[in-house]
């Protein structure tokens, strides 16, 4: 075990402001303007925004530091080895009277932010599913922050409404998803901040069409019915607690239990049901590529089952679906022309800063008819037109930041081959790795390999030795892992998608498994 970083007391030694923390020296003054002076503001005058001059020079320095900070994530460990309220204990008791150089904020984010992180962008990252900020969507967004403006309306900012509009409908064929998800097809797209927040809006779309146009004024009737399997994300059922159905209203059904996929003839028998009982199906969220495992929900079969009953669909693809860029891995899509709304991450594997979630809609009417409430103060002659989209209309919070163009950036900076081959990187090399754990005799495979997420458990053993050699390679600091639960087996989750991977990452962490494995066996 790495030895923490705090003192006995668990405090700080450290105690009051840092020692780097100066004050601005009273009754300091700006050279007046004139002919051989800079404007007003030229320098950094702490308390006052910095003027375009001293941006350039401090936003040089932030550049620099990010810069350097990628350059050496590798030589970090991966998580942080420090105890609950270390970098509360490191920090400055009271907020600054007066405004201080931005060089004292950079040396607490040397000395207390970044020991305290665990680091996502490091290359043995293999914990959750990847969060690829790539240095290109760190400098769209960048740009987004610069231009400051909010996107609600159209008419607040057109340039970021109709590039969203536009990105949008050219990752429909970009991903191989069906026309109907594109404007011109009479379908339509977003960004938003998550799939969580996506699936939201993509319930109370379907709780809007399922009562006719009702719900907006009149809310639920405690029929409705949700249908998830095992394995959908969890937030599906928070989504359901926040519309007012609550957890009863959600529907487990049945899976397989190797592939942890829905069953479509399960679906059929509890939609069947239901509607015998005089209970309402509202939506069915099938996944492809769900968290725990990888598993994909069959689309089609559960398109058709629905289509019988009129329930929309949902499709979650939010780690996933950044995978149907190549051509070769679209199957796991099949039949996602009879999805009503699909979503995706481009904050996971499509090398987009977080957050940046794409959702699109076959049936973008119900959408905005069941979110859209129009205050006088938002009217304006394009929104009452109908020639525009207002995305306000779209999501729950009113105001919108510019997320388009970070994606933009990555876009126009990668390339559709360059995403091709970030994914085919990834996908090759968790192929490898399940191929090392098959024929290992001390590793097995949890569940079928999926895309870049290899499920494995210790061979022979219960739950507690998987679990001893997931907590021992942790403690390492040299890689960070996570764990599920399948079929009531511990399993240890390696998701390989880090935008820094290579092979001789997967190999080092190859080599800590099975190192972990004979500690955790000796001491038996």
């Amino acid at each position: 075990m790495r030895e923490p970083l705090v003192t006995s007391g668990g405090r700080s030694a450290r105690t009051g402001a840092p020692a780097h923390r100066r004050q601005r020296t009273e009754g300091s003054t700006r050279p007046s303007s004139g002919p051989n002076r800079l404007p007003l503001y030229c320098e950094a005058v702490p308390g006052h925004d910095l003027s375009p001059q001293e941006f350039r020079r401090i936003g040089h320095q932030v550049v620099d530091w990010v810069a350097g900070y990628r350059e050496t994530v590798e030589q970090r460990p991966v998580s942080p080895d420090v105890a609950p309220g270390w970098v509360r204990a490191h920090l400055a008791d009271k907020l600054p009277e007066h405004g201080e150089p931005f060089d004292a904020l950079l040396a607490d984010l040397e000395d207390v932010v970044l020991p305290g992180l665990v680091h996502w962008q490091h290359p043995s990252f293999y914990g959750y599913f990847p969060a690829n900020a790539s240095l290109a969507s760190v400098l769209g967004d960048l740009l987004s922050g610069g231009l400051g403006i909010q996107g609600m309306l159209w008419s607040t900012a057109p340039a970021a409404t109709e590039l969203e509009q536009h990105l949008a409908d050219l990752l429909v064929p970009a991903l191989g998803l069906p026309p109907s998800f594109t404007t011109e097809g009479g379908g339509g797209g977003m960004i938003t901040e998550a799939s969580s927040s996506a699936n939201l809006v993509a319930l109370l779309a379907a709780l809007h069409h399922a009562s006719g146009g009702q719900w907006q004024a009149h809310g639920v009737d405690r029929r409705e019915v949700v249908y998830v399997s095992a394995h959908t994300h969890s937030s599906m059922e928070k989504a359901a607690r926040v519309a007012g159905l609550g957890g009863t209203a959600v529907r487990v059904v049945d899976s397989d239990p190797w592939t942890a996929a829905m069953l479509p003839a399960a679906l059929s028998a509890a939609l069947s049901q239901d509607v015998a009982a005089g209970r309402r199906p509202v939506m069915v969220c099938a996944t492809v590529g769900t968290t725990s495992t990888g598993a994909v929900d069959p689309v089609r079969a559960i398109g058709q089952a629905c289509a019988r009953h009129g329930v929309w669909l949902h499709v979650d693809a939010a780690w996933a679906g950044a995978a149907t860029v190549c051509p070769e891995l679209r199957a796991m899509i099949d039949g996602l022309e009879h999805a009503d709304s699909y979503c995706t991450d481009a904050h996971k594997w499509l090398l987009t800063a977080f957050d940046c979630t794409l959702l699109w809609t076959r049936r973008p009417a119900v959408l905005t008819s069941a979110l859209a409430v129009v205050p006088e103060y938002l009217r304006n002659p394009a929104s009452e037109s109908g020639e525009v989209v207002d995305y306000r209309d779209w999501q729950i919070p009113l105001g919108r930041r510019f997320r388009a163009l970070k994606l933009w950036s990555v876009l126009r900076w990668y390339g559709l081959d360059g995403l091709r081959a970030h994914i085919r990187r990834h996908v090759a090399l968790a192929s490898e790795f399940a191929a090392w754990v098959a024929s290992s005799g001390i590793f097995e495979l949890g569940a079928p390999p999926s895309l870049g997420l290899v499920c494995i458990r210790v061979r022979g053993c219960g739950d507690e030795a998987t679990r001893s050699v997931l907590e021992r390679v942790n403690a390492t600091g040299r890689a960070v892992l996570t764990h599920t639960v399948v079929n009531g087996r511990y399993l240890i989750r390696v998701a390989i998608g880090g935008l820094y991977t290579e092979l001789r990452h997967v190999e080092a962490l190859w080599q800590e498994l099975q190192e972990a494995v004979g500690i955790v066996g000796a001491g038996r």
